[in-house]
């Protein structure tokens, strides 16, 4: 009869990785395979067209002294220094609202998570329109409250390009975070909160002592999330600003893409992949360290 339950007559760990062989198939041919190639590129001179040559780490040497990758990376650190504590906020913010089931919960949890399911291209162009000096919905708007008395050029400084990016990425992005905060209050017994109303403890510091501590491992992902996002924002900047204005708006990625399909150097855009994949595994690796929880 056992061996009626086992096919083939495999053993339980036999079992058990023939049920992951897909999972590893999919992670072999989707990310260890472009990996393998990346760095493999990274150590050549290679042309988007013709043929390539090993530089060995040359192209690394290179990124040392390329005012352009330093820029683009600093710029991406900026531009994750602002969003993420937004998304995070704002997330934290609303899922506190709608923890508690009501009336109008789901309503609101659906509304807010609606942005979420557009895709990210077609939200950066409907924000184009949105901003628009001549039939944008802001610029009439303010104007329409005399704000401003004539029609705002969004894009035209490096700051308010960044902001409306900003914006933007927080009006999408929101509502995933919320999800996640969401299920990390659930997660938190009730019976915590019920001997804390007990007790007189004000609905502050439930916040303080109660939920926030218990979250930390809520918080660790939703923001190795958002920062491994933010560095890796590539179509806000393409569709709104174009990496403008003066290249002022040229994210990581962005610089990437242009090294690559621009110039024509695949093998050096390889090779600022691979430092911005080494980058991100720093951060994020940091980010849950400290973040971790106090359980042994």
């Amino acid at each position: 009869m056992t061996m009626l339950n086992r096919p083939l007559g495999l053993s339980r760990a036999g079992i058990g990785y023939l049920l992951i062989l897909p999972s590893l198939c999919l992670i072999g041919v989707f990310f260890l395979v472009p990996l393998c190639m990346t760095v493999w590129m990274s150590l050549h001179d290679w042309p988007l067209f013709g043929t390539s040559t090993l530089v060995g780490l040359k192209n690394y040497a290179e990124l040392l002294h390329d005012e352009s990758f330093w820029r683009s990376l600093l710029f991406t650190t900026k531009y994750t220094l602002i969003v993420t504590p937004a998304l995070f906020l704002a997330s934290f913010v609303l899922a506190l609202l709608v923890r508690r089931p009501g009336r109008w919960s789901a309503f609101f949890r659906t509304a807010y998570f609606l942005p979420v399911v557009i895709g990210l291209s077609t939200a950066s162009l409907l924000w184009v329109w949105l901003f628009n000096d001549q039939v944008g919905l802001f610029s009439a708007l303010l104007m329409q409250l005399h704000v401003v008395d004539e029609p705002v050029q969004w894009f035209d400084t490096g700051t308010t390009s960044l902001l409306s990016v900003v914006w933007m990425v927080t009006w999408k992005m929101t509502g995933f975070n919320m999800v996640l905060m969401l299920v990390g209050m659930q997660a938190i017994p009730k019976d915590l909160y019920e001997a804390a109303n007990i007790d007189g403890v004000s609905p502050w510091q439930q916040l303080r002592y109660i939920t926030v501590p218990l979250m930390r491992q809520t918080f660790a992902l939703a923001l190795t999330i958002s920062v491994i996002g933010s560095y890796l924002a590539f179509d806000q900047f393409y569709i709104m600003t174009h990496g403008g204005p003066n290249n002022g708006t040229v994210s990581i990625v962005y610089w990437i893409y242009r090294a690559a399909f621009t110039y024509t150097r695949v093998g050096y855009a390889s090779a600022m992949s691979v430092v911005l994949l080494l980058i991100l595994l720093l951060m994020s690796t940091l980010q849950l360290y400290l973040l971790r929880s106090d359980d042994r």
